[in-house]
């Protein structure tokens, strides 16, 4: 008798590690065996990992003059006791900005708003597209219409200038600015779902549900979306990326973060006129800005592979 059990025991045991990996699994594999992705992970983890510490390893508060307080000038060069700054003098990894703060400080902070910005407004934007595009791609017809030519308007315009545009007329802040970019980020999520809905419409599964009598709002939600959701999920990391670009654009040309907020386009568009005697003060906002670029594109380029399974046969 326990033989008996021992050898069912094993059975099932056998089934279950022969069982199928799950799409997910699949993908998360293929990600890993990416040596671009994983520097991409590597680098979005770093940032996220400073932006949730910030307060704790920023040695200064971002909006502290340090006027009176230390024997520091507007502008002054980085000063690192390691690399031979005088003891006697503060130490400042990334020197003072124009209006004497510290620029290592403001830079951490920097992190975490840009992080901020550019995962709030794809969220939005994808939640708006993805209604938009599921209901033209389903019911088709004027509403299709309807809704494809208007993102068709906003697409006829370069993104940047268009969202300059929107914060002109609302007025310059952050607020507005997240909410310009979220809408000319819509058409691209809009029409990414609505092509992939039409090729998931007509599967035999979405006409067994429609027969037995699933609802049109139950159909799309529940049978259509989650199974068209592969190239959004890519479009959506590689945007982030243009939105944390769109919004540095903005506050460089002061119409998104308004001073003294620590965001790095502001910081560049502050000490633009400053690039050749205070490279400083340019060159590390415009290097964070890139790196964190770089992180979602390289991550956004590894997903795209790893979901694809004919990208994955031809990369090896």
């Amino acid at each position: 008798m326990n033989n008996k059990q021992n050898t069912i025991a094993k059975l099932d045991s056998d089934s279950l590690s022969l069982r199928p990996l799950s799409l997910w699994q699949i993908t998360w594999r293929r990600l890993f065996h990416r040596k671009s992705a994983l520097i991409g992970l590597g680098i979005l983890g770093l940032l996220v990992l400073i932006a949730l510490t910030a307060q704790w390893i920023a040695p200064y508060d971002p909006y502290n003059v340090l006027i009176g307080k230390e024997d520091v000038v507007r502008r002054q060069k980085p000063c690192i006791h390691l690399l031979g700054c005088p003891e006697d003098q503060p130490q400042h990894i990334m020197g003072i900005d124009g209006n004497v703060r510290d620029e290592f400080s403001r830079l951490l902070y920097g992190a975490r708003l840009s992080l901020m910005i550019g995962f709030s407004t794809v969220t939005f934007a994808i939640i708006i597209g993805t209604v938009l595009g599921a209901l033209g791609g389903y019911f088709g017809g004027w509403v299709d219409t309807v809704i494809m030519r208007t993102m068709d308007v906003l697409l006829a315009f370069p993104s940047l200038l268009l969202a300059i545009a929107i914060v002109t007329v609302l007025g310059p802040g952050l607020i507005n600015a997240l909410l310009a970019i979220s809408i000319v980020s819509i058409p691209a999520y809009a029409r990414v779902v609505r092509v992939s809905v039409l090729s998931v419409r007509e599967m035999d599964y979405v006409s067994a549900t429609r027969a037995l009598g699933g609802s049109d709002m139950y159909i799309i939600f529940r049978r259509i979306l989650p199974n068209a959701l592969t190239p959004l999920i890519v479009q959506g990391t590689l945007g982030i990326a243009t939105a944390i670009l769109d919004a540095a654009a903005l506050s460089f040309l002061g119409l998104g973060a308004q001073p003294p907020t620590p965001e790095w386009g502001s910081m560049l568009g502050a000490e633009r006129n400053q690039v050749f005697t205070a490279p400083h003060l340019v060159f590390f906002p415009g290097f964070a800005i890139m790196l964190t670029v770089l992180s979602f594109n390289l991550l956004g380029d590894g997903l795209r592979d790893a979901l694809d399974p004919r990208l994955a046969h031809m990369s090896g």
